[in-house]
């Protein structure tokens, strides 16, 4: 049976930055400001800044979710596994809507700007070029994310000289009235542009796909939208003070218009390439990334199994990329430019509240198996803050937006009920948190065992020998207090057949080991272990007690507890597995997460997942052979 393969590693920190902030570098500020302008007047300005700052609670959300869950489909995918599969269907598909559809708005706009100098329709043009970036995609990631670094670059060049080059020939009185259709057109103008800030998702969507995602995501998602809300700012007042309102109202190239304005066409004609250059970027990342949700949902039976098919040749999504850019290619097509911005956007807000609503729901959950690398700060009144803007900007959409989501959401929750539920079940944090409320066990351990998978993928565990002791060894989980004498009973009946001795003998080994000197390395924590007759024999047992196991009259309260028995020739791995065991113990949240743990299975797990050392040996090596 041929193993399937695997999405390819190859994106590092600049193409995390240059896929998102190219994302964003494009129709938000090549298209809209003039459109934008119209509904707000020069408070346009503040309608980008806000924009901006009201992403940046959603950005830290995301930035938490996808270091703890970095695989292909982002929202999809911790949605799914925070609010279960009906949410996660009626946001995967809003995902691959939203981000297709602001693709193929790029894929218009540089049409737009490629009729400056062609006669060709527009609507041929924009096909023409998703059919190219369709093809480019299929070849394979990494060289997209190279050129994505190369055009980006080339765009903040072209944007500086704009910025630089147009200040002195700012007039003033442009920005008279500053609000002349009042305050709620400044914040209804936000959520018109709020797309602008998609390339966050995009990036979000591809975490399987980078290289160090722990690291680099973040940092990545941080630096683009920092850069591209002060960029975007910047840009637009220079084109609200260059050009006459009218002018600017009219035009679907008020970058390009203002850079004649002051640099002539000299001026125009940067401006025009860096246009095509953003486009090009967004039209690529935005195929790249969307393409990605229709192959995260096949992996979960919510759209059919073929589409999940990787190219073995490029390792990319062939079949999912096709679907995404014949989507894209109709929208081109048949729907108009205010109408995708509007869609997309009341989409993307959705999927931005569903966000902050999975970061609360994965940490109250107490899923132990929930280890992000970046944790968002000032929880939950970042969330709570997200999901209120995300909130106030939907409703200033207006009803039109409103409705045409609401139908969406309809659609895509029939399609759950009709397609997805008969074909897919799957533990998610929400029930857990139910399960919390009512002491009632509702799910089974599903998500614990993904997450464990995708937390060994991410952090590059290798398996040693102690893992596979581990995972076959025997776990007490003990209720109720006990003594020494009570607790070496119970632990010896379950190792005696283990080593092929006495329970009797080896409750004994124990008890003498105690009196001859403690075994408990700190306060709550014991590690009993003795030599045993045999050769090629070593056993573990793990011990949970909440209300504490008395070791001695100083120790009254042992909380967590390894055993270890083995003969003499293995010596050198009981002291490796007493090494591996200190450096656990190391760690603060450890004994916090060792009380909080559900049973065995998470017990397990935080020893499996835990930080520490690890020594991989050749599979017929002496220590080899776990038993």
């Amino acid at each position: 049976m041929n193993r399937e393969p695997g999405l390819e590693r190859g994106l590092g920190l600049p193409h995390v930055f240059a896929i998102a902030a190219g994302a964003m570098i494009s129709s938000g500020l090549f298209i809209l400001p003039g459109l934008a302008a119209e509904k707000a007047g020069p408070a346009v300005i503040l309608s980008y800044a806000v924009a901006g700052i009201l992403a940046l609670p959603t950005l830290l959300s995301k930035a938490e979710l996808t270091t703890a869950m970095p695989k292909a489909g982002g929202d999809y995918f911790y949605i799914s596994r925070s609010m279960g599969s009906a949410v996660g269907t009626v946001g995967g598909f809003a995902s691959w809507f939203s981000l297709s559809l602001k693709g193929a708005f790029a894929l218009t706009g540089m049409a737009a700007y490629a009729a400056l100098i062609t006669d060709v329709p527009i609507a041929f043009l924009a096909a023409f070029f998703c059919v190219a970036f369709v093809a480019a995609n299929l070849i394979g990631v990494k060289q997209a994310g190279r050129t994505q670094v190369i055009i980006v670059a080339l765009l903040l060049g072209a944007l500086g000289y704009f910025v630089f080059g147009g200040m002195p020939a700012v007039s003033v009185q442009r920005f008279s009235p500053f609000a002349p259709n009042g305050v709620g057109a400044v914040f209804a103008t936000a959520g018109f542009v709020f797309i602008s800030f998609g390339g966050l998702t995009k990036i979000a969507s591809i975490a399987e796909e980078v290289k160090r995602p722990t690291l680099n995501l973040p940092l990545g998602m941080i630096l683009a939208l920092l850069v591209v809300t002060v960029l975007y700012s910047a840009v637009v007042f220079v084109t609200v003070g260059v050009l006459p309102a009218q002018d600017l109202h009219a035009s679907l190239t008020p970058i390009s218009d203002a850079a004649r304005m002051f640099g002539g066409k000299a001026g125009e004609a940067v401006i025009a390439v860096a246009a095509l250059l953003a486009f090009i970027s967004t039209a690529n990342a935005g195929i790249m990334s969307s393409s990605r949700y229709p192959l995260a949902m096949s992996r979960d039976h919510i759209l059919p199994d073929f589409i999940r098919r990787i190219n073995r040749k490029f390792r990319t999504p062939d079949v999912s990329i096709l679907l995404t850019g014949g989507f894209m290619l109709v929208s081109v097509l048949f729907l108009k430019i205010e109408m995708l911005v509007k869609v997309a956007s009341t989409l993307l807000l959705m999927l931005y509240l569903l966000a902050n609503v999975a970061v609360i729901l994965m940490r109250e959950s107490k899923v132990l198996n929930y280890q992000p690398k970046f944790r968002s700060p000032l929880y939950p009144w970042t969330q709570i803050v997200g999901i209120l803007g995300s909130v106030f900007l939907i409703v200033r959409m207006g009803l039109m937006p409103i409705t045409a989501g609401a139908l969406f959401s309809a659609v895509m929750f029939l399609w759950y009920l009709v397609y997805v539920r008969p074909r897919s079940y799957r533990g998610y944090a929400l029930m857990r948190v139910v399960e919390r409320l009512t002491a009632k066990e509702l799910t089974d351990y599903s998500l614990e065992d993904e997450l464990r998978g995708i937390l060994r993928e991410r952090d590059e565990i290798v398996e040693d020998r102690f893992d596979a002791l581990i995972k076959t060894c025997a776990v007490l989980d003990i209720s109720g207090r006990t003594d020494l004498k009570g607790f070496l009973e119970q632990a010896s009946a379950r190792l005696s057949d283990r080593l092929g001795m006495s329970n009797k003998e080896l409750e004994k080994l124990f008890y003498e080991r105690e009196q001859e000197s403690s075994t408990v390395l700190k306060e709550g924590v014991a590690i009993p272990h003795v030599v045993v007759p045999g050769e090629h024999k070593f056993a573990v047992l793990v011990a949970r007690s909440r209300e504490g196991i008395e070791f001695s009259e100083e120790n009254p309260r042992i909380h967590t507890v390894f055993l270890l028995a083995g003969t003499r020739d293995e010596r050198n791995f009981h002291l490796r597995a007493l090494a591996a065991i200190a450096q656990l113990m190391q760690h603060a949240r450890f004994e916090k997460r060792w009380m909080q743990a559900r049973g065995e299975d998470e017990l397990r797990d935080l020893i499996l997942l835990g930080r520490r050392t690890r020594y991989p040996v050749p599979p017929h090596a002496p220590d080899a052979d776990p038993v």
